[in-house]
């Protein structure tokens, strides 16, 4: 069976925080205060196409909670775009933020767009023009945008010279994910893969599995699935037997070669066709969850995992780099079978710690090696694997509702020292 698209991401975020406020045995003011998010705004802009003509398109900006510092939160383009999904998306931005001990709150962005169907100029018109409706609302004391679905570092450049325009003078540390010339930060390219394969060795230590002979499968070939390939192999040496995108997968017992893969993903524009040997297999990407391999890496859409498929997943850790791969109810099933999930807003918060350490930088006008960005990164993504581990193991619950219990706790905190609730 397919996921669910109807599966409203925003009432799942608001039963995966219900549970956890209930474990920790919250007040009632405070439930209700994080149950929603502190501010929202819902902007209507005008954008002049190539043609001539004048169309007219809406975004959003939710701004979810600034108790532990300014909101952070990508941007996303989207066609299919809607308010729930930002604001699940803001929420677990909120949690991911404090999971990883960064100190910062929780947004997100969206404009209801095909950027696809845009040229360089509109998406450039389009970006400007998002930064005029919402640039009295953001700043980088208030809230910093990042890149996200369909949006790019080139986007995030032309976002933060509009909101200077705004302004009358430079500030870089307005957004993340720009350019290395105009104040990015080394490692953002691979830092939400590289992220996620510090919580891989961190579980593979605790379940006495050796990576240098592990098996891989892969769902999802963009960003983060890409550099997963190439860094699961690189760090550990582990195989990667099988890759999907979305028009199918591809999957080679003996391993795929992680430059021959790209090279046809580039010129085909998927890995479904994908035929490097005889004994290439295509696979669905259901086909792709169920397959008997040590790590699962699902790094596509969201609701991939649900209880018409957790029965029949074999992998002894699923690494969810994607948003969202998993409902609720898999959660259950997969904890009972014993599979070790690395919740979402853990394994993917390399993209956000190293976001914050672009703004650290921007602050101070100095900026890091690689090598230090990935020594950084590496002490904060393995502190935050280690107190979701504990939180788990404490309550006895799987390790979504533990990474729950350890940001909703940070979260709260920080509320009652101010004297909000």
């Amino acid at each position: 069976m397919a996921h669910d698209p109807k599966l409203n991401p925003f009432e799942i975020a608001q039963r995966q925080f219900d549970e956890a406020a209930e474990l920790l045995r919250l007040e009632e003011s405070m439930r209700l205060f994080l149950r929603e998010p502190m501010r929202e705004f819902h902007v209507t802009f005008p954008v002049r196409m190539d043609d001539g003509s004048v169309r007219v398109f809406k975004g959003f900006r939710v701004q979810y909670n600034d108790a532990r510092g300014p909101t952070k939160g990508g941007l996303r383009f989207h066609p299919d775009e809607t308010i729930d999904t930002v604001r699940a998306l803001a929420a677990w931005m909120t949690w991911k933020t404090a999971v990883v001990d960064i100190p910062l709150g929780g947004g997100k962005g969206g404009i209801i767009c095909n950027p696809k169907e845009l040229s360089m100029g509109e998406l450039e018109r389009l970006s400007r023009a998002y930064i005029r409706a919402i640039g009295h609302y953001i700043g980088e004391e208030t809230d910093v945008p990042a890149p996200d679905v369909y949006t790019t570092p080139q986007i995030m450049a032309w976002m933060m010279d509009e909101y200077a325009v705004m302004r009358g003078y430079n500030v870089p540390g307005i957004i993340t994910g720009k350019p290395l010339p105009l104040g990015g930060s080394a490692g953002r390219g691979d830092a939400t893969a590289r992220g996620g394969m510090y919580t891989i060795r961190e579980a593979a230590k605790l379940l006495g599995i050796d990576l240098s002979k592990a098996t891989v499968a892969i769902q999802g070939y963009g960003n983060a699935g890409q550099f997963a390939h190439q860094l699961v192999t690189e760090m550990f040496g582990s195989k990667v037997v099988a890759v999907s995108d979305s028009r199918g997968g591809v999957y080679v017992e003996h391993g795929l070669d992680f430059d021959k893969t790209m090279e046809w993903k580039t010129q085909e524009g998927t890995v479904a066709t994908y035929q490097c040997c005889d004994e290439a297999k295509k696979l669905s990407n259901d086909e792709l969850l169920e397959l008997d391999v040590d790590i699962l890496v699902p790094a596509a859409l969201e609701n991939q995992i649900g209880p018409w498929n957790a029965d029949k997943i074999q992998a002894k850790i699923v690494a969810e780099l994607a948003n969202g791969p998993t409902t609720p109810e898999a959660d259950v099933i997969l904890h009972e079978k014993g599979v070790y999930v690395i919740p979402d807003f853990l394994c993917n918060a390399g993209g956000v710690t190293v976001s914050y350490f672009e703004q650290v930088q921007n602050a101070y006008d100095f900026y890091w090696e690689t090598d230090e960005v990935y020594e950084k990164l590496d002490k904060k993504m393995t502190a935050a694997f280690h107190a979701v581990h504990k939180a788990a193991q404490k309550y006895g619950i799987h390790n979504r509702m533990g990474a729950y219990v350890v940001s909703v706790a940070r979260v709260a905190e920080a509320m009652q020292l101010r004297g909000w609730v």
